[in-house]
């Protein structure tokens, strides 16, 4: 047994300390990774030991405040309060703790960034997302969540004319096909068990469109709980391929020509233990009309890259406008139908993805559907044809990040709910992105997106 802080007995430990102590000591737990999600919609963090736990998740990890101003492809852009000086704290949340059956002798937790004193600070994704659902509840509601992420399964490897690494596919089976599923069984059966064994549970799996790319969809929950959730879906997706000596991503737009990866986001609001999308069509509608009102500024958060704009294009079944409608596959937020009779209904956003960070991109859609109910905002008449058969009828998403970023800093309610500290460092990281793929090909964006979601 490893040794504990001088003096400290372990039935003297708080009752949620004693038992990840036990249990990463049951387990043979060596090391304990503390995540969060930046700006960069990248999954960071730092891994405390197993003999200095009890202290760490007390006081976290010392981490430098120039990590929310890093992109994704590590360069630290300039942004005010956030360089050399100064310090927070990745504390982790009891809560969450894992074992990851990909990484024997490792656990990890879902993290908040603190300030040294312990208060939150204002660049903390994970706040961003709490202080949303806190709004929420002041209107009486709580808001459950599903995020349905699709990945491409296959190799990484090297170019021979010295150019970046290729993807390759793990087959070219037809979408829903039975051969998909027998190629890829293997991993999913690993994949599954893993999920599950971290108290992900798996809804549906399928192989879908494009070549190697499969789709599974983990149970909805609670917010905050299903943004954890997509943390750890996209770390054991990739971990799990990695100990198979296969490569998975979760980018958008891994391969130029065939079918993207999105993370469409399910959403149903409730009252008590009432369905309010159910009991309340004028809720619903005006929760509709939020989302539609501040939609091309939510796109620079639900999706979260420049790669992102190569999958919302018309008739991909991704999403290319800002309409609405029942079992519309082409309407940026669809009406889903219940399943069987004890389903109950719910909404699909389906401009988001999983190079987003799911805080930010989940805390955004709150506020603008919690806007739409505040206001009683008009979402119109639905829509029952794919939109892009109407040629200027109906409003064109942004089609670059750019174009997203400008909408969000023309969105004085999304802004302010960022704050000045979040939106100066968020919008500058993205800045950076956009003009760093900008000057490059495209093998250089798709290699990029491919290697770090």
């Amino acid at each position: 047994m490893r040794d504990r802080p001088s003096g400290t007995k372990i039935n003297q430990l708080d009752p949620n300390v004693r038992r990840i102590l036990e249990r990463s000591e049951l387990e043979g737990i060596e090391l304990i990774r503390f995540l969060y999600a930046d700006h960069g919609g990248v999954i960071r963090g730092k891994a405390a030991s197993r003999s200095r736990l009890a202290e760490r998740l007390s006081t976290g990890i010392g981490h430098t405040v120039a990590m929310m101003a890093m992109n994704m492809l590590d360069q630290l852009q300039d942004v005010e309060h956030m360089g050399p000086v100064g310090e927070v704290r990745i504390v982790p949340d009891p809560a969450t703790f894992v074992l990851l059956p990909h990484a024997p002798g490792a656990a990890a937790m879902l993290s908040d960034l603190r300030r040294p004193d312990g208060t939150p600070w204002e660049a903390c994704a994970r706040t961003f997302l709490k202080d949303a659902i806190a709004d929420l509840a002041t209107e009486g509601y709580t808001l459950v969540a599903a995020f349905e992420p699709e990945f491409t399964l296959g190799r990484r490897l090297p170019d021979h004319g010295g150019g970046p690494d290729r993807l390759i596919p793990l087959d070219d089976s037809l979408c829903y096909a039975n051969a998909g599923f027998d190629t890829a069984h293997d991993y999913t059966i690993k994949l599954i068990h893993a999920l599950e064994t971290q108290g992900l549970h798996v809804e549906h799996y399928h192989p879908e469109l494009g070549p190697g790319q499969q789709e599974l969809s983990i149970r909805h929950a609670p917010a905050l709980r299903a943004a954890d959730n997509h943390v750890l879906f996209r770390e054991t997706v990739r971990g799990v391929a990695l100990r198979m000596q296969m490569w998975a991503t979760l980018a958008p737009k891994p391969l130029a020509d065939q079918a993207g990866n999105g993370a469409h986001l399910h959403l149903s609001l409730w009252n008590d233990t009432h369905n309010v999308f159910a009991a309340d069509g004028e809720v619903r509608d005006g929760f509709i009309g939020g989302l539609l009102a501040h939609l091309p500024a939510l796109t620079a958060l639900t999706c979260g890259s420049v790669n992102s704009f190569r999958r919302l294009a018309p008739r991909t079944w991704s999403s290319a406008y800002a309409v609405y409608g029942p079992d519309n596959r082409e309407a940026a937020v669809r009406v889903c139908s219940p399943l069987g009779e004890t389903g109950e209904p719910n909404l699909e956003l389906k401009p988001s993805d999983s190079s987003a960070n799911p805080y930010l991109s989940l805390g955004a859609v709150i506020h603008a559907g919690l806007d739409g109910i505040r206001r009683k905002l008009d979402p119109g008449a639905p829509v029952d044809v794919d939109p892009d058969t109407r040629p200027g009828q109906f409003p064109r998403l942004p089609s670059s990040l750019d174009e997203a970023l400008d909408a969000l800093e023309a969105d004085e309610l999304l802004m302010e709910a960022l704050g000045p500290l979040r939106r100066s460092a968020y919008l500058a990281v993205k800045r950076s992105e956009a003009a760093a793929f900008g000057a490059k090909d495209v093998s250089y964006e798709l290699f990029n997106h491919m290697r770090v979601f």
